[in-house]
């Protein structure tokens, strides 16, 4: 096998399944025609394809109700969707401490624009909430708690079903955007309210995809209103679902795609021993800084780095140069975890493998860190 030196899969996936590919290209260059709008067979092909691929995120994202999924370019027009279509004006709203600014820049303009406020949940020392201490936070004026399910800076991953036993019956959104596809998510047997999802990310679909499940539709009012094909004789957006939310004409090529992906889900390469083994043996070396969870249960399938001689830039750069190894630097969008971390304002070099990475690719990226080290330090 090649050696596979992309290691920025937290901020898209790649390699995709070919079929991803496949199916995009065989919606655009032999099937075509509009989805919903028509009786004719293409038409109807199209519907019946689109159908399938939500009836599938159901399925992995443990939901029997598929027509309370509906289909979004990305998980932060899903986000984008709750913030705003919820009643929070006056409201406060309680978040983790290791949000992405997928949920930061929104929650921002919602405290500026509808009066309403937000706190941020008590961690330890990883960004790993505090469960014991979330009661004491829930106030009478608490109308939503936001999580990041599985950290894009550290891999932490926050435990969403102990916190929505917790608050009960305020609502939860839980940004999915890295863990969907990769950990269980089971939203009937927990009884989410709102799971933001991306395509192109663990899903391994083509960017431009998401989806946003709403466990009770009444609670939001559309982001955007539009063309749905249902209704057409009134100017009021449908009231039923999925149509109250996908106005427009969806990214069917991107559908087609995703579905390629879902239907074709590659046996992983390496285990998540592997990847602990990894992180152990980097830290072994004492030259790195290395950001994760505290505890192993708790890790996904991402981790952070950094070294005191040497900037995150310039080390991301020589990895890129040297060995060939390209990973992502900076903040990653998520000044908050940052902030939570330590981290703030340099960043770290994330080190985030696909599900394809084999543990001699893990073999390959430790000789490189640690040649790294002899040649720097």
């Amino acid at each position: 096998m090649p050696f596979n030196g992309y290691f920025d899969n937290s901020a898209t996936s790649f390699p995709k399944p070919k079929a991803v590919a496949l199916e995009m290209s065989r919606y655009l260059n032999e099937i075509g025609g509009p989805y919903g709008r028509s009786f004719y067979d293409r038409s109807l092909t199209v519907s019946r394809k689109i159908e399938e691929v939500r009836d599938k995120l159901a399925e992995i994202l443990g939901t029997e109700n598929s027509s309370n999924i509906v289909f979004t370019h990305n998980a932060t027009s899903a986000i984008n969707t709750v913030l705003s279509g919820l009643k929070l004006s006056g409201k406060e709203i309680l978040i983790s401490p290791m949000e992405h600014n997928a949920v930061m820049r929104p929650l921002l303009s919602l405290t500026h624009n509808k009066s309403c406020s937000y706190r941020v949940l008590p961690c330890f020392l990883d960004g790993m909430i505090d469960l014991e201490k979330v009661k004491s936070m829930i106030s009478t004026n608490t109308a939503l708690v936001i999580v990041c399910h599985e950290s894009n800076v550290n891999g932490v991953i926050q435990p969403i079903s102990e916190i929505k036993k917790i608050i009960g019956g305020i609502p939860i959104l839980i940004d999915a955007a890295q863990s969907a596809g990769n950990i269980p998510l089971e939203i009937d047997k927990n009884s989410y309210d709102f799971v933001a999802v991306t395509g192109h990310k663990s899903l391994r679909g083509p960017t431009g995809t998401g989806c946003l499940y709403l466990k009770d539709e009444k609670l939001l009012e559309p982001l955007i209103s539009g063309g749905t094909g249902s209704k057409s004789e009134s100017f009021d957006m449908p009231d039923f679902m999925p149509d109250k939310f996908e106005a427009g004409t969806p990214n069917i090529a991107g559908i087609f795609g995703l579905g390629g992906s879902l239907d074709n889900r590659p046996e992983p390469k390496h285990t998540k021993k592997d990847l602990l083994d990894l992180i152990a043996a980097i830290k072994s070396m004492g030259k790195y800084r290395v950001y994760c969870a505290l505890e192993n249960s708790n890790q996904g399938n991402l981790f952070s780095i950094t070294s005191d001689l040497i900037s995150v830039s310039d080390l991301g750069f020589l990895l890129y140069k040297e060995y060939g190894f390209e990973t992502r630097v900076g903040l990653h969008c998520s000044p908050l975890a940052h902030q939570t971390l330590g981290t703030f304002p340099h960043g770290t070099l994330r080190i985030s493998p696909s599900i394809y990475h084999s543990k001699d690719d893990f073999n390959h990226l430790l000789d490189s860190l640690l040649q790294t080290c002899r040649n720097i330090f």
